[in-house]
Parts: structure tokens; sequence; C-alpha cells
């Protein structure tokens, strides 16, 4: 039988643009070693930071540099995808952060009517935005921080909202606390507060990056993390835990080779191992996730306390991201992993319209 065309779609328009190109490269060498190489053949396509889709041969220098290619919006048409694109039978797309897991590819390969890998509009969309998030979260019954949601309108356009905006703050959620934009990932734009000076700037910066921003109060605690897969019949991985010595996980201790320690298996309890994994699974599909996702929590060891943090829909992927490692403590080494999406991704659509393998 003929290998499926798997489209591996990386880069992108955010943030989080190199992260993706370390991520896609470990994807398509584990979609040409071992097994997968006589099932998949691998079509790289590359989005610059300017929107520009790039095909194969772009593709493949940037995957193999590891470094962005640069802008040529002035020269190409943004809306010209390359010649190959529409021969794809399956989209792996592997954008993080805005305009890549938070529902705007998911809504044009959608529209392509060929099957991805993982959550779709609403999925990510949710996954993405921390305030749409937290509330399906409620609605869901799991125990989270408190917190407290700001507009860009109330940090920006009235000198008599603010103060009172930061009174309000301090009274409710006090010091330390964390300012976040709405939809931004690998920790942009987030700061911890310790003073009305810090908040006032925090909150500034915050929107400066989103219309929309989230203050969430600070809490001792130990941060943990669970790995999903599945669709409608979803799995829990181990749990694993995060450690460094910097003030929180920001941008730079996340990606930073040295500045955090993965513990996988986390040391807890088995106890509050089962409890993480079905919060994990509760999570997934409260916010109509699918394929994959990683949750994070905290874990308040002087109370017992789990109070969930966040869902991640379109984790890191490279070799040595939480997500893959997950898996493999569990069971699923990476080129399996990688191998069970795509899988997963042709169970979820329409049946009419399935691909055989």
């Amino acid at each position: 039988m003929s290998k499926l065309r798997v489209g591996l779609l990386f880069g992108g328009r955010s943030g989080e643009h190199e992260v993706s190109i370390v991520s896609a490269g470990a994807i398509a060498k584990a979609l040409t070693t071992g097994e997968n190489s006589q099932k998949y053949e691998v079509y790289p396509f590359y989005i610059q930071k300017d929107g520009v889709w790039q095909g194969e041969e772009i593709a493949r220098k940037v995957l193999e540099s590891g470094s962005a290619q640069e802008n040529t919006l002035t020269t190409v048409n943004l809306w010209q995808f390359p010649q190959k694109s529409p021969q794809i039978d399956l989209w792996f797309p592997i954008l993080h952060g805005p305009n890549g897991e938070d529902g705007t590819i998911q809504g044009l390969l959608t529209l392509m009517q060929v099957p991805f890998v993982g959550s779709g509009v609403l999925g990510s969309a949710m996954g993405m935005d921390k305030i749409a998030m937290k509330t399906a979260f409620a609605q869901a019954g799991l125990p989270q921080v408190q917190y407290q949601t700001v507009t860009r309108s109330q940090v920006w356009s009235n000198p008599c909202v603010f103060p009172k905006l930061c009174d309000q703050i301090e009274t409710t959620l006090g010091y330390p606390c964390f300012v976040k934009p709405a939809n931004l990932g690998s920790s942009v734009g987030i700061a911890k507060v310790r003073s009305r000076q810090e908040l006032e700037t925090a909150l500034d910066n915050a929107a400066t990056y989103d219309r929309r921003i989230i203050v969430e109060a600070g809490v001792v605690a130990r941060e943990v993390e669970c790995a999903v897969l599945g669709n409608d019949h979803p799995q829990a991985s181990v749990v694993g835990e995060i450690t460094f010595n910097s003030d929180f996980y920001d941008y730079e201790t996340k990606y930073t080779q040295g500045k955090a320690d993965l513990l996988i298996p986390a040391p807890l309890p088995q106890t509050v191992v089962e409890q993480i994994q079905e919060m994990s699974l509760k999570a997934f599909a409260a916010v109509d996730a699918a394929g994959l996702a990683r949750v994070d929590f905290f874990y308040v060891e002087s109370t017992g306390q789990i109070l969930i943090n966040e869902i991640n829909t379109l984790p890191g992927f490279t070799s040595t991201s939480m997500y893959p490692q997950l898996w493999a403590n569990t069971g699923i080494s990476f080129p399996q992993l990688v191998d069970q999406l795509i899988q997963l991704a042709i169970e979820r659509q329409p049946t009419s319209d399935r691909l055989t393998n």
C-alpha cells in the first residue's frame, strides 16, 4: 500500500517560532526511522514569521539548520500555498503559541477537509485562552488558585479606574501574585509581582501583549505535569515534576539548558498521582481537547491540595520536552507516540472521509 503523505507544518507567527522548529525536527526524524518510515512520507512545510508558507526545499533547509528563514512578505503572496500542499493526506501541525495552537490554523486545516493531529478549533482556542480555560475548569469542578480577570481598557483607558483595580487585586489576591496575558504561551509576558509598583508595571506590560489579562494568586507548591493521549477515551501518563532555582518558571528557565530539571516519575504518593491523572482527563474533556495535551498542576504539599494550573493542547515536542518524556516513562517511545497521534487524527475524521493506511 502507498505511504500516507504527512504534511509537517512548523514555524509560525509567534514568539515560540524557534521552539517549533526544534519540535518539528524531532518529529520528522521519528517519522523517517524504523517502522514509521514504511508507513509515512513526510512533506515539511514551513511558515515564516511573517506568515508566508514555504515548501519542501526551504522547509528542509530550516529543519537541517534549526534556524528561522528570513521574511519575504514583500515579494510573495501570503495566500499562495506551496505546490504540494493539495497532495497532503494528513497534517501534523507543530506550531506553538498564537496563530498555531489557538484554533486559527486548526480552522484552516478543517476547511481543507484533511485530517490533522491534535485538538480542533474549540479545544485549541479554549486551551490557549487562559480565561476561557479557567471558566471551563470551574464548570467541571476542578479546583484552581484564586484569580481575577482584567481588560486592557481598565489598565489604559481610564486613570480613575486603574488605582481602584489595583486596590481590588491587592485586597482579593494579595502578594505575591502573577500577571499573565490571556493568550500567550511559554510564559511570555508573565510577571510575578510583590508590590503595588510591580503590579502596575506588570499590568501595563501585559496589556501590550493582549487586551485580556488574568491575575492569579501566588501559591507555595510543587509544579507537576501529566500528559494525555487519545480522543473520546484518552489515557493519562505517569506524572512528572519540574524543579528550578529561579523565581518562577519563566521563558528563560523553560528554554535554557540546565535552568530546570524534570523528575519523571515525580516522587509523589500514589493517591496523589491517581488524583492528578483523573483531573487531567477531566480537564481534557472540559475543553474538548483531542489527540494530545499536557496538563499542569500545583501540588500544595503542606495541605495535600491539588490545584489545576492550565492545559496545553500542543506542548513542546522536542526529544527532551516533558510531554514525550512522560510517555516514554509510561512505555510509549517517541516514534510510537508520533504514530499513535497520526492514527488518532485519522480516527477523528468522519467515517466517510477516513483514510486507510
